[in-house]
């Protein structure tokens, strides 16, 4: 019997509207769509002499760079590689891991980690270099207690959901792009010439004569650094949405770095001074620009927040990192706030204003560790255009372009390394490594499972119930059982019912989880292996669903109720006179490492790691969503090295 608990499939693709489009530049676009705020300030510092070629070039790259990376990979092709209408690279991965090759995870935690780390500091460069623009009004204005005073604000409100203030980010972002095509346009009447950077031989010819070419090739990829959050979003609003809604967002974003450099030929002497980004906008509309500017810094930062949850949350399902407590603060679907990495977020963002200072070091910091993201991203697809039977001929093009291009950004990116860009590294390999020691160690405690085939023990089972010498422990006992295959049993969990304290019950339920690689599955099968006695229950959980077994179960129990296939009516005869039904407890194994358990040092060192990172995550009852006022943890150790020396006897017993 397989019943559906919850739909299988949750899909999100909306129909392209107007509605549909609002939503998606509210959810999508925050990131990308407020690089105009430092991009062109980032290329003017990198030390080039600023003239016709370079301003042209730079723009050309932008544009190039915006048509080749977002436009034909993220847009083209990688929304198109959907597991089930799902995005991003942990959704790719799951795509994929079931391929035979043994090391395609790490490209996932690779990125995956990379991904996380730059994210961190995008609230830091957006929200500083908006309130950065009030200098312009007051020079003296003191913008690191600005900017972290509504950093704190984004934050704190995170714990009370944004359903309410989400639904106005569409509208919000909407003004937001306007507002940027139209000042670009005007503009670039005061140059029209500027249009030639349309052109790709001014890149080109950057490129091979400027010195600097790897420093304004660093800022220039800061244009792109959204496109991998694009991806991500692919589930929340669809593919055409994204698709028809970038071809508005690439044009107003164009017509904006079009306009800044315009004005930057204009004002060569001064436009090292400046944000070219304000400097653009009427003096009389300053102020509502840096307003707009603050706006959308909180957008992009508040997108990016989201994003963060999402991905952990997924990687907790595909054994990446350890399981954390997530609240859902409203009844939007997917919505959710996980107050530990809330929290460390917060406190990683504060650190970086108050490490860099101002946004002209940051931009030092922000890029490299995304360009190692989109890096990995592209090596996924290529295993999933070849999974898909793509023409040899169309992938390795593909692959050649990407990695190419990809590597040549990342050179361009390790010029910033001493500048700041460690900090994000370092970030990314503690990430990096949190994630691979948790998914390793997790591997190596499931070899250590030993099981044993369940139909050997029915005959035991049975007789434990009807024995009444035993003292009854629960009516309903609810075991999960970790042991993958078929029907077979974890030991431990045999031990527990026959050997540690007999635990008699009128029923025995075991509750196996599988976490498969769809996004939103949410389905059950059940067997009855010995009738009115033991029960087995399948749970299939995709890896955007968190496992709450106790709500679950329940309903898995009302339906085997309904269906007359089981009766919990307590079997106490005072109880069961009046219709009361038994009771439920849960019983937990908990394997407990100890170093002396492997011989093998680097399985040592891994479980130690492993060990310590468990700390930051929740016990296996509240991970698992069960009501601890109903579980027993029964602690067993992980592992009984056989190689253990044996005590000798020195002398015989004497016997008196």
């Amino acid at each position: 019997m397989r019943e559906v608990i919850g739909n299988s499939v949750a899909c999100n693709h909306h129909k392209v509207g107007f509605v549909g489009l609002l939503v998606t530049l509210g959810i999508v676009f925050g990131d990308i769509g407020t690089s105009p705020l430092y991009v062109m300030k980032a290329i003017l510092h990198t030390g080039e002499t600023i003239d016709e070629n370079t301003i042209l070039g730079a723009l050309s790259c932008i544009i190039w760079t915006l048509t080749l990376q977002t436009t034909i990979k993220y847009v083209c092709v990688a929304l198109r590689a959907d597991n089930k209408g799902e995005g991003g690279i942990f959704a790719l991965y799951a795509l994929l891991r079931r391929l035979k090759s043994k090391w395609i995870y790490i490209l996932a935690i690779i990125g995956a980690s990379t991904l996380l780390a730059d994210g961190i500091i995008t609230p830091a460069i957006t929200v500083t270099t908006a309130i950065e623009g009030l200098e312009s009004i007051s020079p003296d204005l003191p913008v690191i207690p600005i900017t972290i005073a509504i950093v704190t604000i984004i934050f704190f409100v995170q714990r009370f959901g944004t359903e309410s203030i989400g639904k106005s980010f569409g509208v919000f972002m909407l003004l937001w792009f306007l507002l940027l095509g139209v000042v670009g346009v005007f503009s670039i009447t005061s140059y029209p010439l500027i249009l030639k950077a349309v052109n790709p031989y001014y890149a080109v010819m950057l490129l091979v004569k400027s010195p600097q070419w790897f420093l304004i090739l660093g800022a220039v990829f800061l244009c792109t650094t959204g496109a991998e959050a694009l991806y991500s979003d692919l589930g929340h609003c669809g593919r055409k949405n994204i698709a028809v809604s970038w071809a508005f967002v690439k044009t107003m974003l164009i017509l904006n770095y079009l306009g800044q450099g315009a004005w930057v030929l204009n004002h060569v002497d001064t436009a090292l001074s400046v944000n070219p980004f304000f400097s653009i906008m009427p003096r009389g509309m300053l102020f509502f620009a840096i307003i707009m500017a603050t706006g959308a810094a909180i957008v992009a930062s508040q997108a990016l927040i989201s994003g963060t949850f999402s991905i952990l949350s997924e990687a907790m399902n595909l054994h990446f990192w350890p399981r954390m407590r997530i609240k859902h603060p409203t009844q939007v679907k997917g919505q959710i706030y996980i107050p530990t990495i809330n929290l460390a977020m917060y406190i990683g963002v504060v650190l970086i204003i108050l490490l860099f200072r101002d946004s002209s070091h940051m931009e030092a910091a922000y890029g490299l560790a995304i360009t190692i993201t989109m890096l990995m991203t592209t090596l996924l697809l290529g295993f999933y255009l070849h999974s898909k039977r793509v023409a040899w001929g169309f992938t390795l093009l593909f692959m050649g372009i990407y990695c190419t291009l990809e590597a040549i950004f990342l050179v361009a990116n390790l010029s910033k390394f001493l500048a700041g860009g460690w900090c994000t590294m370092l970030i990314g390999g503690i990430l990096f490594l949190m994630m691979y020691v948790w998914f390793r160690a997790i591997k190596i405690r499931g070899n250590y499972i030993s099981s044993k085939p369940l139909v050997d023990y029915y005959q035991i089972i049975s007789d434990i119930k009807a024995d009444e010498s035993i003292p009854k422990y629960a009516s309903n006992l609810v075991y999960i059982n970790h042991a993958e295959k078929e029907g077979s049993v974890d030991d431990k969990l045999l031990y527990s019912i026959i050997n540690k304290q007999p635990k008699r019950a009128d029923h025995y339920w075991l509750v196996n989880m599988v976490f498969v690689d769809t996004p939103d599955t949410l389905e059950y099968s059940c067997e009855t292996l010995i009738p009115n006695t033991l029960y087995s229950i399948t749970m299939y959980i995709g890896f955007r669903i968190e496992p709450r077994v106790s709500l679950y179960l329940r309903q898995v129990v009302e339906d085997l109720v309904d269906s007359k296939k089981v009766d919990l009516t307590s079997t106490y005869a005072s109880l069961r006179k009046n219709g009361i039904p038994g009771d439920f407890r849960f019983v937990i194994i908990h394997r407990v490492y100890y170093p002396e358990s492997f011989g093998n040092r680097q399985q040592n060192l891994l479980m130690s790691i492993y060990a310590i990172i468990s700390k930051i995550g929740v016990g296996e009852p509240k991970a698992l969503g069960l009501d601890t006022s109903m579980v027993v943890v029964e602690r067993v150790p992980l592992i009984i090295n056989q190689r253990n020396r044996r005590i000798r006897r020195i002398s015989q017993i004497v016997e008196e």
